[in-house]
């Protein structure tokens, strides 16, 4: 092996620097000029709520693993009181998360899941 080895490290940092940060960078410095209450910014929340609601419907209707072996109406249960109790909380997330977390578990405990 020759000296020239280190190269390659600095074109995977550099690169891996242009494909990541400089975008972040990007986005920050263009997200702080926007206003808070514009239509774009709306948009953009409303789009990444429906993604992550996308994604949590696909885990409990189509789930892999130990939850793929569990019943529907449990995973379907488990997420309806978790949003019983995000709302009686005071829409506190970790209630939510704490509270389907749990029922899961007992229910999978429960039926020897």
């Amino acid at each position: 092996m020759n000296g020239d080895w280190w190269w390659t490290y600095v074109v995977i940092a550099v690169a891996g620097w242009l494909a990541t940060d400089i975008w972040r960078w990007l986005g920050v410095l263009i997200g702080n000029r926007l206003d808070e209450d514009s239509e774009a910014l709306y948009w953009v929340r409303a789009v990444a709520t429906a993604l992550v609601m996308a994604v949590t419907a696909k885990l409990i209707v189509f789930p892999t693993g130990t939850l793929a072996g569990s019943p529907l109406w449990l995973r379907i249960g488990a997420a309806g009181i978790g949003f019983l109790a995000f709302l009686l909380a005071g829409q506190r997330v970790g209630v939510a998360v704490v509270t389907s977390t749990l029922l899961l578990g007992f229910g999978l405990y429960w039926l020897g899941v």
